[in-house]
């Protein structure tokens, strides 16, 4: 009997969103991985083409008898360590692993494609990839192309919202409700500025900006912010992905970012603003919480979690490869 080979395609935005978010659902339950995807969301975050990012170019399908069964894209950051990373990522149930190679043999021209109209830069380029925690197929697809784990991060769970101890905000230091279209654009901004001291990049585009506002878990009163005077000191954007939660049967929240300005560190605030969130997401009928940290986090972060009650619940890698490749 002839097995038919996967075809690959590129991506139609809205009606593959639906496609791309079974496929990651498989894999997740497939992987054992405590996330899920709804088509709503997937369909918010590919709707817009970015100077790091052209989705109907960057994301690949692989189709077997007519049905997405892996699908991949590819963006372009520039790096804290001064690098431009050129990320490759792949989703596969088991029903898609075979399709896993030729998308990254595809991906990888459209990275070639990319960085030749981007010509010469001021950096060194390499190619990278996450995987989650677990994927041993995902980490040694990729190993045997040469890539190599250089960093790690870890999710972060407290498993209840009971004994909440909240510490003082700082003197001075006053929170304030998140309304409006400027006043997002101000914690955008604050946030993008504060981790530009962390390891790896990310898109902060106008593009990602306007992106960001049509996150349909997107949901501003979950925001704790603090103020200097007209000045954002730090803030933890809090979120409720309900489609996810439903799927797994949970009522989880999300610390989706927690950062605290330069000028503002090393007093205190970080804690206070995350023991804050937890009342929050509390008092909106959640009983755990979630966040993602750097494993050498500069900034003392993983202590300050572990102080609020978080304890390390996966270790998902980071690989990078050498270019040319």
């Amino acid at each position: 009997m002839t097995v038919s080979a996967p075809a690959l395609r590129g991506f139609r935005h809205p009606q593959d969103a639906s496609a791309l978010a079974d496929v990651f659902n498989a894999m997740a339950t497939a992987d054992g991985l405590n996330e899920r995807r709804s088509a709503e969301q997937l369909a918010a975050w590919y709707a817009r083409t970015t100077p790091h990012f052209e989705p109907a170019r960057d994301i690949l399908l692989a189709e077997l008898d007519g049905r997405a069964v892996a699908y991949g894209r590819h963006e372009w950051v520039d790096t804290s360590d001064g690098l431009r990373e050129h990320r490759i990522m792949v989703f596969a149930g088991p029903a898609g692993r075979a399709a896993v190679d030729a998308l990254i043999d595809a991906l990888d021209e459209r990275a070639a494609a990319v960085a030749a109209a981007q010509g010469p830069i001021d950096r060194p380029r390499v190619l990278a990839t996450f995987s989650g925690d677990g994927q041993a197929w995902r980490v040694e697809t990729f190993e045997r192309r040469g890539y190599e784990v250089v960093r790690w991060a870890f999710e972060m769970v407290r498993p209840n919202l009971d004994d909440i101890e909240v510490p003082p905000l700082p003197e001075g230091l006053e929170l304030r409700p998140i309304e409006g279209r400027d006043a997002l654009r101000q914690v955008w901004d604050a946030d993008v500025e504060a981790f530009r001291d962390h390891w790896g990049g990310f898109d902060a585009s106008d593009e990602a900006f306007e992106e960001w506002l049509t996150e349909p878990d997107l949901d501003p009163s979950l925001f704790v912010v603090a103020f200097d005077g007209d000045e954002i000191a730090g803030g933890v954007l809090n979120q409720i992905a309900a489609s996810e939660n439903e799927q797994l049967g949970i009522r989880r929240g999300w610390l989706d970012s927690v950062f605290t300005r330069r000028p503002w560190r090393r007093r205190g605030l970080a804690a206070a603003l995350v023991a804050r969130s937890l009342l929050v997401l509390r008092d909106r009928g959640m009983d755990s919480a979630i966040l993602g940290v750097d494993a050498e986090n500069p900034t003392g972060a993983l202590g300050v979690y572990e102080r609020a009650g978080f304890e390390v619940a996966t270790r998902e890698p980071a690989l990078r490869r050498a270019w040319p490749f």
